[in-house]
């Protein structure tokens, strides 16, 4: 192929990628940007060159660290690939993969700096999504055990963690529920009891369902008082009667608290949690023999 047929394609590759490529000299001065990148800031050619990079793409607030990151590129340090969010034609910020080249003389002195990025926003949304949904729970909306255990593992990390305090929950009535209502009105009651323990975590705490109708409430204190306190605060809340959609019921709550020092294993602390709320069950089961009948709950529909 003749240099001239090089130089056709190369030209036809620049104008018909999907990448968004800009090229600018050593001073941050837009000298080249293709088609894709015109799209993207709603901007002409014309437009585009000579305006400094920075206030093209760049986030405002970010402005000038691009310029600082301009600077050292062009004077040589090597450029490290990543992730940047550029601003499009609609002002809306969206997630670019960023390869950055640096263009330079016969002689090895810098001249200009080539970006080429790729959109990845909806990339990286599906992935946010996917790790969503894979740490909460469907049904409550709360985080599930892996999330759980993920979050203990960074509280109780030797180095770096602070500890933290653990509430052991178990709905007392439960299964009476089920058998006089459904599971659509079991699944609805769920959904209330989440909603009942977010409310007592507050934005410091954390919220998991570990099945069933077992749930842990993470708190960021360690102090074995104020644990006591929040059960039996979490015990008053849960007694207090649910409406499931015009039914009325009444079930209530078994709690075991735990607290988790740096250095600890995450299911020891959930163990020990999980015999004290056993404990509190097995002594109000000696107390109160049988469980709840439906009628106990509410009336039957």
């Amino acid at each position: 192929m003749t240099p001239t047929a090089l130089d056709g394609l190369a030209r036809a590759t620049f104008e018909a990628t999907a990448a968004l490529v800009l090229v600018c000299d050593s001073a941050g001065q837009v000298l080249l940007a293709n088609p894709a990148l015109q799209r993207f800031t709603g901007r002409h050619r014309d437009e585009l060159v000579g305006a400094p990079f920075w206030e093209v793409v760049t986030l405002p607030q970010e402005a000038e660290l691009a310029r600082a990151a301009m600077a050292l590129v062009a004077a040589g340090q090597p450029a490290v690939p990543g992730e940047v969010d550029w601003l499009d034609a609609d002002g809306t910020a969206r997630r670019i993969e960023l390869q950055t080249s640096v263009l330079s003389h016969d002689d090895g002195r810098p001249y200009g700096v080539a970006f080429i990025g790729i959109d990845v926003t909806e990339h990286r949304e599906r992935e946010a999504r996917a790790w969503q949904q894979a740490m909460t729970d469907p049904l409550t909306g709360v985080a599930n055990r892996s999330a759980l255990f993920a979050l203990l593992a960074t509280r109780l990390d030797a180095g770096t963690g602070e500890g933290c305090g653990l509430l052991f929950c178990d709905l007392d009535g439960f299964k009476a529920v089920n058998d006089g209502f459904g599971h659509a009105a079991g699944d609805r009651l769920l959904v209330a009891v989440a909603d009942r323990l977010r409310e007592l975590a507050g934005p410091e705490g954390f919220v998991a369902r570990l099945g069933g109708d077992e749930f842990v409430v993470l708190t960021p204190g360690t102090d074995a008082d104020d644990l006591a306190a929040r059960a039996r605060r979490l015990e008053a809340l849960l007694h207090e009667q649910f409406d499931l959609g015009g039914t009325p019921v009444r079930v209530g709550a078994s709690t075991g608290s735990a607290t988790g020092s740096p250095g600890e294993h995450p299911d020891d602390v959930v163990a020990r949690a999980d015999t004290a709320m056993y404990a509190v069950k097995s002594v109000r089961r000696t107390r109160r023999p049988s469980a709840p009948a439906p009628a106990d709950v509410g009336p039957r529909r």
